[in-house]
């Protein structure tokens, strides 16, 4: 039969490599056979599809270890014999940071390990992804080949979705005596250190937070079936958030708001969901679509050192999951058929502030996770519900069972996982004790912090958030004596217009109800870097572009914020204190700038201050010999000092290595404190101190005697230190303080403790 011209059959497009090595292993997984064969077909089939020389598939054992199960490549006789210490080469590298390891030259890098057993020394590029369940480190999937080459985006998604597949091969039985990370013993009581990010204290029972579905069902029987499910989801999970914004206790203005504000922002974006579509474009289901796009998304994040990017990969990973459950029908983080106990302890790997928000807040009484710093989103939002937590927990999903007695001190960061009734005992002694000084403290708030022999202290508070400015009026502090004005920007995903930073400090001044507050100028770079800003990267970016040098090199962003404050204090007292001043001329730099918006905003209608007062914040050592000259260009200086005192040491007080290498009450430290304040009072100019020192009761003893008068400190230390102001004679003290620092070197901790328990001081 003949055809006419355009009656030719079409040639079909290509099918996707993903679907076709996808449809392999599912034949293979379908075939009769030993568990060794199917996974010598499995590492077969890939190497084939990927165009690689070798591919490899290490599981985990239950020490940690990571062994040789199969190869297609590589010596046969290693297989089961060569095996990893935890950590151990670029495959345990990337079994403990779960994470791809795409290495063009692997031989080269510093954490190849080379194993002769093997014969992989003539093969050069090696990609290796981690084999996850449910966020658990199965094993490693790697391919490599003999030519240098890094290999593409592509390759890495492919061999992230392939290691899906592998990993639900493992867990179904398939493979005997392969299993997740080492099973370590749940009956025995123990301790994990974490970092406090909520203050309290809670005894209660575990409830594991277990927020992921697992994917089974990965391709698509109708992809246009799936795209409707993927957007009827979608429809949910949004119609949820907006559902969450009206939670009574929640809605008022607040960081935690702008969190949640923010969060819902990342589940409308439309390039998110142009991912998950052409995912299942591909051929995967909607689940398995929203799993792999997750995984490529978090290595890609992960690349970013700054923790802005670690929040929002914590918010994908929410979010994924909330749509994963919704596409299995369940609605909620919290484990259906699961009844709370009424004093639950929640313990997750991550949590996104909405999943916290998931459980009855009226049983909840602690968090651990371990992952999560103090300004995390579901740190703020623990807070808000006033949850004691602890992040930085490292290994405590594994070690922990649901129904399991815990107590969260989360005063220390310590968690104690199945403790003894001693311990119990005196957790409970102390939960109750501190319900009394509690009490104690509170019936202290307004009686004024005036020593025995009648030097009155003003004691004010450290503040950040909205949802700090309570704490004003429960703590008696008298003002505050600084607010992080970064910490706006920090929780923010864009940067705050100049209306918008007016009503958050008019909301503050409003909420001093008339007590002074000290707004600290943005504080950005270093440790704190803002992903709408391109900041260069630095070596050593604590004395690197930060503070006043980049507001003064970058004039706009420091004018924009200048305008918000004018604004927001209508007419009120203002005071700006600038920070990491380290020569007088910068001081001076600011006020210009800061005079002239005045200036500016005065002729378009805006009234001045009532008082503008520009303090400068001592933290560069090099400050302290330039007093002198400074002083004259400024109304108050406040003493930051975890920075001063860290640079005085050179030693960075939150490494592990070295932050116990110096004392805040070592001689040298108390010297350049006590030159401060000398200075300040010879030229008639306040000096504050607004450091952590200040809220621990035995170094405040110490700046009461070297002169401080005002100091600032968390609102949890106004009553412990006010205790301890109301018995000491501080005029005493000065002259005792002053002998020490004459006649000793070192740390005089000893010496001030002593000189307590003489007095009858009280620092507990």
């Amino acid at each position: 039969m003949q055809t006419r011209r355009g009656d030719e059959p079409r040639t079909l497009p290509p099918e996707p490599a993903l679907r076709v090595i996808l449809r392999r292993l599912r034949e293979i997984m379908a075939e009769p056979g030993g568990e060794q064969s199917r996974l010598d077909k499995i590492v077969r089939q890939i190497s084939g599809l990927m165009v690689a020389e070798v591919c490899s598939i290490y599981l985990k054992r239950q020490d940690g270890s990571l062994e040789l199960f199969a190869t297609e490549g590589l010596k046969k006789e290693a297989v089961h014999n060569t095996r990893l210490k935890r950590g151990e080469g670029l495959v345990g590298r990337c079994a403990e940071l779960a994470v791809p390891i795409n290495e063009p030259d692997a031989q080269q890098h510093p954490a190849f390990s080379y194993r002769p057993e093997t014969g992989e020394e003539i093969y050069h590029s090696m990609l290796a992804v981690p084999i996850l369940r449910s966020g658990t480190v199965l094993g490693v999937l790697a391919v490599q080949n003999r030519t240098r080459r890094e290999y593409s985006d592509e390759d890495v998604e492919v061999l992230l979705t392939t290691a899906m597949v592998v990993a639900e091969h493992i867990v179904s039985g398939a493979v005997a005596g392969a299993g997740a990370a080492a099973e370590l013993s749940r009956s025995l009581a123990s301790v994990v250190h974490g970092e406090p990010i909520s203050e309290g204290i809670a005894l209660g029972h575990v409830v594991l937070h277990e927020p992921r579905v697992v994917v089974t069902k990965l391709l698509a029987e109708d992809i246009d079936v799936e795209l409707e499910r993927l957007e009827a989801a979608m429809h949910k999970l949004r119609a949820s958030l907006d559902e969450m914004m009206g939670i009574e206790s929640l809605a008022q203005a607040g960081d935690h708001r702008e969190v949640l504000e923010a969060y819902r922002m990342f589940a409308n974006d439309r390039g998110w969901m142009r991912r998950l579509e052409a995912a299942v474009r591909e051929g995967l289901t909607a689940e398995a679509a929203v799993e792999r796009v997750q995984n490529t998304t978090r290595t890609r994040m992960l690349r970013q050192n700054d923790p802005y990017w670690r929040e929002r990969l914590r918010d994908l990973d929410d979010l994924s999951d909330r749509l994963l459950r919704i596409l299995a029908g369940r609605t909620t983080a919290a484990r259906e058929g699961l009844e709370l106990p009424n004093d639950t302890i929640l313990v997750a790997r991550t949590m996104g502030p909405a999943e916290l928000l998931d459980y009855d807040r009226s049983k909840l009484r602690g968090l651990v996770i371990e992952e999560g710093s103090g300004q995390s989103h579901v740190a703020i939002v623990a807070r808000a519900l006033g949850l004691a937590a602890v992040g930085q927990a490292r290994g405590i999903v594994e070690r922990v069972a649901t129904g399991d007695p815990m107590i969260v001190d989360a005063e220390t960061g310590d968690v104690h996982l199945r403790p003894s009734s001693d311990v119990v005992a005196a957790y409970s002694d102390k939960v109750r004790f501190r319900a009394r000084r509690q009490r104690q403290y509170q019936a202290l708030r307004d009686v004024p912090a005036i020593t025995k022999d009648g030097i009155r202290i003003s004691l004010h508070i450290n503040a950040g958030l909205l949802v700090d400015i309570p704490h004003l009026a429960e703590s008696g502090a008298e003002g505050i004596g600084l607010f992080r004005t970064e910490l706006q920007f920090m929780i923010s995903s864009t940067f705050p217009r100049r209306d918008k930073q007016a009503e958050t400090y008019r909301q503050i001044m409003d909420g001093a109800q008339g007590k002074p507050v000290v707004f600290r100028s943005l504080d950005i770079g270093g440790d704190k870097i803002l992903p709408y800003i391109k900041h260069p990267k630095e070596e050593n970016p604590a004395l690197g572009w930060r503070a006043i040098r980049m507001s003064l090199d970058r004039p706009g962003l420091f004018r924009t914020q200048v305008q918000a404050l004018i604004r927001a204090a209508a007419g009120r007292e203002l005071s700006i204190m600038i920070p990491m001043v380290s020569v007088v001329s910068e001081i001076e730099a600011a006020k210009m700038l800061i005079s002239r918006e005045v200036e500016q905003l005065e002729k378009r209608g805006v009234p001045r201050p009532s008082k503008l007062r520009i303090g400068a914040m001592i933290e560069v050592p090099s400050l302290l010999y330039e007093l002198d000259a400074l002083m004259p260009h400024v109304d108050f200086v406040s003493v930051g000092s975890n920075d001063l005192l860290q640079f005085l040491f050179a030693a960075d007080r939150s490494n592990a290595h070295v932050g116990h290498r110096y004392d805040p009450l070592s001689v040298s430290a108390l010297r350049a404190l006590r030159h401060v304040v000398r200075t300040g009072a010879v030229h008639g100019v306040p000096v504050t101190l607004c450091g952590e020192m200040a809220g621990r009761p035995l170094e405040a003893m110490a700046l009461i005697g070297l002169g401080f008068r005002t100091i600032s400190m968390a609102p949890a230390s106004i009553g412990p230190v006010k205790t301890m102001i109301l018995s000491l004679n501080a005029d005493k003290l000065a002259g005792h303080l002053e002998e020490l620092l004459q006649t000793q070197s070192g740390s005089i901790r000893s010496h001030l403790q002593e000189f307590a328990r003489a007095e009858g001081v009280e620092l507990s």
